[in-house]
């Protein structure tokens, strides 16, 4: 008896599992259930999108789905709500922009509803139910597979090529609405952070932060822009966004070296230092020798140098003393044959300098203006030319008049070998004026300089007649073992 009973239930079961979906249980309106789970949602390249996820499609909705709907004019009031919940759902459907001509009037359908949602949150309140619908929404239109990244595509390290053809995605007159979308939400007065970071969360923060290796720069900017204001109202984030974002810089300058948003991160670091308060934190000085300083080395540093720059010269201004660790931290980076960087460094190094006290500068000057005096020498003439530039800068020329009994001797050769043998007449004229400073400055050091390299060069000279002295008896006297 018990077998017959355990043996009917066994075929229930089995039919139970073989039953069709009934049409009502499809709710075409809401992301396909791949999208939906956050386990499984992932914003990468497609070159570095795995097969399974890139096999997904989103399920095309029938037709009848995508009638206008009312406008919130013609709704009452006690409507309005139910109608903002059908319209985000209505704009939960996804479609394939590539091709402008395919599906155009449901297209134009949801674009219109995304207009009328960005004037609805602005003017009106939503309920909680519905911030999470919405949140959903944007969720499954922004965080999709991008494609692959020119670098990836075409190995190339040339930064102008980009530059000179830019790319533009094909659903972005579509993709910048719904950032719209998230721009209001976050900055409206009537969005509580309380309720509102049970959906702006953590994961939300890391799918957006993935969307800056963007190839295309207007949705960068959008990016940038919605991360800022997230960062500025959701203080419970704060820690979390900088700590992810540090996570990014490590990738970039100790494993992969590519990353299309640097720049715009880093006007999101520029704009969130110059709030840090006086004196600055432990923490914050660690991210300045960890973080923005290593940020020197990688090849790619001229597209976001001016962001960087500006970084490091927040921290100057907030702490002088910071100075030393600037300047010894961007001299170990220091390029031997890029001179398109050493341009940029020595330009960096005047913007802290300006900032710099006399103590600071003096714990830093001996190695730093044996650099400047190797920046000087060289052959080409932009570099030669920047550094002889610092002498343009009344609170640099102060510091080094101050100690200029150990900076002339440093420096002194290379103003001679420039005033003598340099072949760009913007650079010995530059050299010129430096010299004449000098002697203004110090007549008396100056003349001694002048001696001690004129003593230096003619022991050079003895040392050479020897070393050739010494060559010739060699081959004297291999010759003479050779002869017998």
């Amino acid at each position: 008896m018990h077998t017959y009973i355990r043996a009917e239930m066994f075929h229930k079961i089995i039919k139970r599992s073989h039953r069709k979906a009934a049409k009502s249980d499809v709710d075409f309106a809401f992301p396909p259930p791949w999208l939906s789970s956050a386990a499984d949602l992932v914003v990468c390249h497609a070159s570095l999108r795995p097969q399974t996820h890139a096999a997904a499609k989103a399920e095309q909705p029938p037709l009848d789905v995508f009638e206008n709907l009312p406008t919130f004019r013609d709704a009452a009031a006690v409507d309005r709500q139910d109608l903002f919940l059908r319209k985000v759902k209505l704009c939960c459907v996804q479609f394939d922009f590539s091709d402008t001509l395919k599906m155009a009037k449901e297209k134009d359908i949801k674009q219109q509803t995304l207009i009328e949602l960005m004037e609805f949150i602005q003017y009106s309140k939503i309920t909680e139910a519905n911030q999470g619908e919405l949140v959903k929404m944007i969720s499954t239109n922004i965080f999709r597979e991008l494609p692959p990244a020119s670098y990836e595509s075409t190995c190339s390290e040339n930064v102008e090529s980009d530059e000179e053809n830019p790319y533009f995605d094909p659903a972005w007159q579509h993709l910048h609405l719904f950032y719209e979308v998230l721009l209001r939400y976050v900055v409206s007065p009537d969005t509580n952070t309380k309720t509102a970071k049970r959906y702006i969360d953590h994961f939300f923060i890391m799918k957006l932060l993935d969307l800056f290796d963007s190839d295309d720069q207007r949705e960068r900017e959008c990016v940038k822009t919605a991360l800022h204001r997230i960062y500025g109202k959701f203080m419970v984030h704060r820690p979390f966004i900088r700590k992810a974002i540090n996570n990014i810089f490590y990738r970039f300058v100790y494993e992969t070296g590519r990353q299309n948003g640097i720049a715009e991160l880093l006007e999101i670091l520029g704009s969130i230092i110059s709030g840090f308060a006086s004196p600055i934190k432990e923490e914050h000085k660690v991210f300045l020798a960890r973080v923005l300083i290593p940020l020197h080395k990688p090849k790619a540093l001229a597209t976001y140098h001016s962001q960087l720059s500006y970084c490091v010269t927040q921290f100057v201004e907030k702490d002088y003393r910071l100075a030393d660790t600037i300047v010894m931290g961007v001299l170990k980076s220091w390029p031997v044959t890029n001179s398109q960087k050493e341009v940029l460094f020595l330009g960096e190094l005047e913007e802290v300098l300006e900032m710099t006290n006399i103590m600071e500068f003096q714990r830093c000057m001996v190695p730093l203006f044996r650099q400047v005096a190797r920046s000087m020498k060289s052959s080409h003439f932009q570099v030669a030319e920047r550094a002889l530039f610092l002498w343009n800068n009344d609170h640099i020329v102060e510091l080094i008049a101050q100690n200029r009994s150990v900076i002339l001797p440093i420096i002194f050769e290379a103003l001679q070998k420039n005033t003598q043998y340099h072949w760009n007449q913007a650079v010995h004229g530059l050299s010129l004026n430096v010299r004449k400073t000098f002697m203004e400055l110090d007549g008396d050091l100056f003349e001694e300089c002048r001696k001690q390299y004129k003593e230096r060069k003619a022991k050079c000279k003895e040392l050479e007649e020897q070393r050739e002295l010494t060559w010739q008896r060699l081959a004297a006297a291999a010759a003479a073992a050779a002869a017998e």
